[in-house]
């Protein structure tokens, strides 16, 4: 999803089963490790370094894939494999980019061959299938007067060359009006599609899921209202889908105060944990809450468990609106406004749009996090590593301090 703040100045697929311990618990933590930052329009073998929208880590090699959302308009659309050494990252403002190593960059082609079109593609994530040597991308299609465009994910080669399309249901693509308030308009809300991709950890299921509840669900969310989203389950080995929950994505939390302040959430990335569990993403931007600076960049960021085992399967409903369905359970697990810096200061929250486990770190599995700087010098290329903690480790790390 492009925010741009023209207002202002296999990956292994690793079996990761967490415990649940009481409802209104995950039974794990998040816990800050440290930054980094590369500065804006970072060149690497003749492509401008920016968007990077995802991230997915290969244990087998111990690197990274990011997909750029450029929509061939600065270079053609592409991915980049990086290393990062967390080892290096900072807990600081400033924190550099030491460790952050670009290895290579692919152009992702059409199903005919050749590099896409300027504004004919909005790439937004990416998996790597280790077991099958592919790579899952997602397109999160457009509803603008430019004209519409139905989202979509795909399978690609390693070289980027295309392989498949899955069947994605018809009542995603946009149809009816650009400003969807008319009778008959169904279908993903603009900038709100797809924007996300997870696999199963038994590697047999691929996830995407809307930013937002389709046209014809529910009203996109903002500060007053949240909204319903849509998970949708492809089986990897059909490419069709075979299931769909329904995830409730909250209102923006800062309230604008001015009238037309510009205030917007959704789902930008989700990370599978479990059999039918994940940790889930939402991204909001509120102009109201920008300050002059980086402490504050106007991004509220949270990361949420979520649950869908007991969730309804809404497989095949157009339509979701007045229905009695019971969506997946969600509990907080990190609000990055919490975040602090080794000297007390406040992290500088970028735009995340990207979440992968990352390797063994001190004894700890970890997370990381990837911010879209929408190629703009306002904005950051941001990684952020986590660490995961049992509750009983984080209860005795408060006791010590």
């Amino acid at each position: 999803m492009r925010i741009i703040l023209l207002a202002t100045l296999a990956v292994l697929q690793i079996s990761f089963a967490l415990p649940l311990r009481a409802a209104d618990s995950a039974g794990f933590v998040l816990n800050y490790i440290g930054q980094q930052i590369i500065p804006a329009r970072t060149k690497f073998k003749g492509t401008t370094i920016g968007g990077l929208s995802s991230l997915d880590y290969n244990a087998n090699t111990a690197r990274y894939l990011a997909i750029s959302d450029d929509r061939s308009r600065t270079n053609p659309a592409r991915f980049y494999e990086l290393s990062l050494d967390l080892a290096k990252f900072q807990r600081s403002a400033e924190p550099g980019l030491v460790g952050v190593t670009f290895h290579a960059v692919t152009t992702i082609q059409q199903s005919g061959g050749g590099t896409f079109e300027k504004n004919s593609v909005d790439p937004e994530s990416l998996r790597f299938d280790g077991n099958r040597n592919k790579i899952y991308w997602s397109e999160e299609g457009r509803r603008e007067i430019a004209g519409f465009r139905s989202p979509a994910v795909r399978e690609m080669n390693v070289d980027g060359s295309h392989s498949r399309n899955f069947v994605v249901p018809v009542y995603y693509a946009p149809s009816g009006s650009r400003l969807w308030r008319f009778t008959g308009s169904k279908g993903v809300y603009d900038n709100m599609g797809f924007e996300s991709l997870t696999i199963s950890t038994d590697g047999t299921t691929l996830y995407t899921a809307t930013e937002n509840g389709l046209v014809q669900d529910s009203p996109p969310a903002n500060a007053y209202r949240g909204s319903r989203a849509r998970i949708l389950a492809f089986d990897i080995a059909t490419g069709k889908p075979v299931a769909e929950y329904a995830y409730d994505v909250e209102p923006v939390t800062s309230t604008p105060s001015l009238l037309g302040s510009f205030a917007i959430i959704g789902v930008s990335d989700f990370l599978a944990i479990g059999d039918r569990q994940f940790i889930i993403v939402e991204r909001a931007l509120s102009l109201e809450a920008i300050t002059l600076g980086r402490i504050n960049t106007g991004y509220i960021v949270r990361l949420y468990y979520a649950d869908a085992r007991n969730a309804t399967n809404i497989s095949g409903m157009e339509s979701i609106a007045g229905k009695s369905i019971a969506p997946l359970r969600k509990v907080l697990l990190l609000d990055m406004s919490d975040l602090k810096n080794a000297d007390g200061s406040a992290l500088a929250i970028g735009n995340i749009e990207g979440i992968t486990f990352g390797p063994e770190f001190k004894g700890k599995r970890t997370i990381v996090l990837v911010a879209d700087n929408n190629f703009s010098r306002m904005q950051l290329t941001q990684f952020v590593a986590l660490e995961i903690a049992s509750e009983s480790e984080q209860v005795e790390r408060l006791r010590l301090q």
